[in-house]
């Protein structure tokens, strides 16, 4: 039988590229897979000349089913993942392997939990989808506050805020995949359920500012209440936009109507397709980039029981970094459980929290 070993699909990408660097500074060895065997190359021989590579397309399926073996750990960063990303968890379902992936897209986290979750656990696969800045550390924060607020905690709310110069360090990735968001219907978890939800905004206190945040389908939706089986409420925002969050929220209200338009789907992805081809982005990280989570528990009054703050940097840097830790981790020790897990649920409270911070992402005391 073949030895299992780590698959980085989409390695020449721009938060491929990271992680391949971010693997290879652990001593990894992993299978570069993308579509260009060029590039594919000139990144083995940058990281050392020694790495093995294969094409693979999600436009030819069959291509992507060939480089997963059983036990094989499949890291994917093809985007958006609402249109190119089934291949990849498809090719780790059927084989029974391990997969992460970098999406932060809410309609495919929902697709992963509630239509291949099942089947992954049936054939022992193991599934962690949004494996990246978002959203593992809401997920470690939400879990050690709701760890701190004991049995009387029954909502959480999370707030993700960036620092910095990111318009200048999103990759084109990313804008192509908040294009490919911007129509898709959002979520929530109320009164035990995942229900939709458009234009949610709320305040939260961060390092004595005030900071704004707009409601986001998450993976906290789906993770946490199994966890914690007393939560009823879940609600995720991104705090991104500044002062515009709460213009945001109104126009996000609008977005079942915009949506329903003749033509406006294709004209969206049309627009993604461009920035695609044109790239750009994905600048150098500037010494200024800085992010916080904050995940705050509450009891059914509303009395706020406890509150978790995580400082890291650069997202991108944090991705590379926690997917990196993630695959050597559970090539070596595999991850708890099959189907579609959290980032806790996959290695455990206090496992995760001494990998984020190994990678730059820290309680605040």
């Amino acid at each position: 039988m073949a030895i299992p070993r780590i698959v980085l699909f989409g390695a020449t990408g721009f938060t491929g590229r990271l992680t391949a660097e971010a693997l290879a500074a652990r001593g990894a060895r992993p299978l570069l897979a993308g579509r260009d065997q060029t590039r594919l190359t000139a990144l083995a021989d940058a990281l050392g000349g020694d790495l093995p590579t294969a094409v693979a397309d999600v436009g030819r399926p069959e291509s992507v089913r060939r480089i997963v073996a059983p036990g094989d750990v499949l890291i994917s960063t093809v985007g958006p993942f609402v249109r190119w990303g089934e291949a990849a968890v498809a090719a780790a379902t059927e084989a029974g392997a391990v997969y992460f992936d970098t999406t932060g897209e809410p309609t495919f986290i929902k697709r992963i939990f509630q239509r291949y979750g099942p089947a992954a656990a049936a054939r022992g696969a193991a599934l962690m989808t949004a494996f990246g800045y978002d959203y593992v550390p809401g997920n470690l924060a939400a879990a050690l506050a709701l760890h701190k607020a004991g049995s009387g905690a029954v909502r959480v709310d999370v707030g993700y805020f960036v620092e910095g110069g990111m318009a200048r360090r999103a990759s084109a990735g990313t804008r192509a995949s908040a294009l490919g968001m911007v129509l898709e219907p959002m979520y929530g978890f109320r009164e035990g359920r995942i229900v939709p939800e458009h234009g949610r905004t709320r305040k939260f206190l961060v390092d004595g500012r005030v900071r704004h945040g707009l409601s986001i389908g998450a993976s906290e939706h789906f993770t946490l209440p199994p966890a914690h089986p007393g939560l009823r409420e879940v609600n995720v925002y991104l705090g991104w936009l500044g002062g515009l969050t709460r213009v945001a929220g109104v126009l996000a209200k609008a977005t079942p109507a915009i949506a329903a338009l003749p033509g406006i789907r294709r004209a969206t992805e049309a627009l993604a397709d461009r920035v695609l081809r044109t790239g750009g982005g994905g600048g150098p990280v500037g010494a200024g980039v800085s992010s916080s989570i904050v995940a705050e528990a509450y009891d059914a009054g509303g009395r706020r029981l406890a509150a978790v703050h995580l400082t890291g940097g650069d997202p991108y840097e944090f991705t590379a970094g926690v997917l990196a830790w993630a695959a050597t981790t559970a090539l070596a020790e595999g991850v708890h459980g099959t189907g579609a897990l959290g980032p806790v649920d996959a290695f455990g409270l206090d496992a995760l929290t001494r990998g984020c911070a190994e990678v730059g992402m820290a309680v605040k005391e």
